[in-house]
């Protein structure tokens, strides 16, 4: 396990075991995370050219773990802005398969599938739509540097309706801060 120089943020490699048969790895073991009581896992599978987020959850913590492809993954502790400074932390990183990383509430995440890929995570709160924010994935105050996917689309990334209309960062911070508005 490897640090971040986000507050909460881990990042690690799953030990395969394989031989002739395939293979076997462990993606979750309760001591592992030992204050973290995951209560649903869902898969994301995604083409190349894809990008989701970003996304932020304010109650739960993800478990992303990548079974197959490349990811590019954008991190945006938005945490310090709510507390009142001006700009967000923010850490950008690949996630080949086998490799996972810990998100706690208050940064938000996303990732642009560099290749096919197959996302497995597990979050701490079964969803329900009540805590689901976002915010524009090209958000000039995050600065992220997206890769570039060649062939993947001449528009730019692939993108959901939601995530085409997230507002800027600016925007939902101060929403996040305005009691009842959330």
């Amino acid at each position: 396990m490897t640090g971040s120089t986000l507050d909460g943020v881990r990042h690690g490699r799953l030990t395969r075991h394989a031989d002739a048969r395939g293979s076997f790895r462990e993606l979750w073991r309760s001591s592992w995370f030992p204050s973290e009581h995951f209560t649903q896992a869902n898969i994301s599978v995604s083409d190349r050219g894809v990008l989701r987020g970003l996304h932020l959850h304010r109650r739960q913590s993800d478990h992303w773990i990548v079974g197959r492809g490349l990811a590019f993954v954008a991190l945006v502790d938005v945490r310090p802005m709510l507390g009142g400074e001006r700009r967000p932390l923010v850490e950008t990183f690949e996630m080949a398969p086998d490799e996972w990383c810990f998100i706690p509430p208050g940064v938000a995440h996303g990732f642009h599938a560099l290749e096919a890929l197959e996302l497995l995570y597990v979050v701490t709160n079964e969803y329900d739509g009540s805590d689901e924010h976002g915010f524009a994935w090209d958000d000039g105050l995050a600065a992220i540097t997206w890769p570039a996917v060649p062939e993947a689309s001449a528009s730019g990334p692939i993108l959901s309706d939601r995530d085409h209309q997230n507002p800027s960062l600016a925007e939902l911070v101060a929403r996040l801060r305005t009691p009842g508005s959330v």
